[in-house]
């Protein structure tokens, strides 16, 4: 297989993390006899310091021209009192925008090891494995109109959702639940907003069409409270752009961290895949940024741009081995563990995708 992967590092810790992920996919071509190409191109700030603008037509160019791309933070705070067009994270909302990826996925997971990194008595979160499909194209990111008032004293944003828009984002999670455990959580706020109440009737019809998926409509609010109090209870979360933005961040604390969650946006010309993290600037640079992220995210992009399954499942279980015999960045250590630095932490993963291969080897052998 020929696969074409357009990288954008970004700003801040995003050139760090996405090196080891590129480490991760090169070992794997390697050893699999796939040809993967790369080609790096500027976004964010970065890219207004150099182009003028957060998304340069020839980073556009190389991303539509690509089978995948791989992101990794933008955002930078000497651009914070910008207006929101004029800020580095402007160049991701348009980059979404033009690849048309209208199904955002983030798998948030509670390695065993990690239990009790998090905030909650370990039995609440251990064993806990869900996954948040978040719409991307639509919402209040996107709504219009949008902006302020002559004043400047008022503000305003657009909340808009179509039926189809609901539709085909629906239809993602429930195939997704298909391949879990069978069940989804909608998540709306139907008892105010006149979106989610179209929301609710049109996941409410698309369920129809999976008997095997059992759906609960969940109120926002009392979503957070689960994923807090028992965040066993979810499988597969169905939301909006906003909900869906601030739940998967809320999801990184049962993980342990939020340098640890992957991201996939499918559905459109091109797949996008990007750590859930941001750029980080006040550790850019340091080798304190954790890989894994990065790392899962490209062992998304093995799944479902490359069709590389067993591939895709080896580095998953390689960044479960690497935990589970200690490997911890320094957003994961604890009194008196060794703390790994970004690229130490890609090449235990690396090594222990070796180990995952022999292992393979080994049983196939017998």
């Amino acid at each position: 297989m020929s696969l074409k992967i357009a990288l954008l590092p970004g700003d801040g810790i995003g050139p760090e993390v996405t090196a080891e992920a590129v480490r991760i996919l090169k070992n794997v071509a390697e050893h699999a006899g796939q040809a993967f190409t790369f080609s790096t191109h500027k976004i964010g700030g970065v890219a207004i310091d150099s182009d003028g603008m957060g998304l340069p037509e020839s980073t556009l160019e190389a991303c539509l021209g690509a089978n995948a791309v791989l992101l990794g933070a933008v955002g930078d705070p000497k651009f914070d009192g910008r207006l929101p067009a004029e800020r580095p994270e402007a160049a991701l909302l348009a980059l979404r925008q033009a690849l048309g990826g209208y199904a955002n996925l983030r798998p948030a997971i509670c390695y065993a090891p990690l239990a009790k990194r998090t905030p909650f008595q370990p039995e609440k979160v251990r064993g806990a494995d869900l996954l948040i499909v978040r719409e991307l194209l639509g919402g209040l990111y996107y709504g219009e109109p949008r902006g302020f008032d002559a004043s400047g004293n008022t503000a305003f944003n657009t909340l808009i959702y179509s039926r189809h828009e609901i539709e085909r984002v629906a239809r993602v999670a429930f195939e997704r639940a298909r391949e879990r455990r069978g069940r989804v959580a909608s998540i709306d706020k139907a008892n105010v907003l006149e979106t989610s109440r179209l929301w609710r009737t049109v996941v409410s019809e698309i369920a129809k069409e999976y008997p095997d998926v059992a759906l609960e409509h969940v109120y926002v609010d009392t979503a957070a409270m689960r994923l807090a109090t028992s965040p066993t209870s979810f499988d597969v979360m169905l939301c909006d752009n906003l909900f869906g933005d601030i739940l998967s961040d809320q999801a990184a604390s049962i993980a342990g961290s939020l340098g640890l969650l992957p991201s996939a946006t499918l559905g459109g010309r091109v797949d996008l895949y990007e750590p859930v993290h941001g750029s980080a600037p006040d550790i850019a640079g340091k080798g304190w940024a954790n890989p894994i992220g990065a790392i899962a995210s490209a062992a998304m992009l093995l799944r479902f741009t490359a069709k590389m399954e067993k591939e895709a499942a080896a580095v998953d279980h390689a960044i479960e081995d690497a935990l589970t015999a200690g490997a911890r960045t320094r957003d994961l250590a604890g009194p008196g563990e060794r703390v790994l630095s970004t690229q130490e932490m890609g090449q235990t993963i690396e090594d222990a995708l070796a180990d995952v291969r022999d292992r393979r080897h080994s049983y196939h052998a017998v």
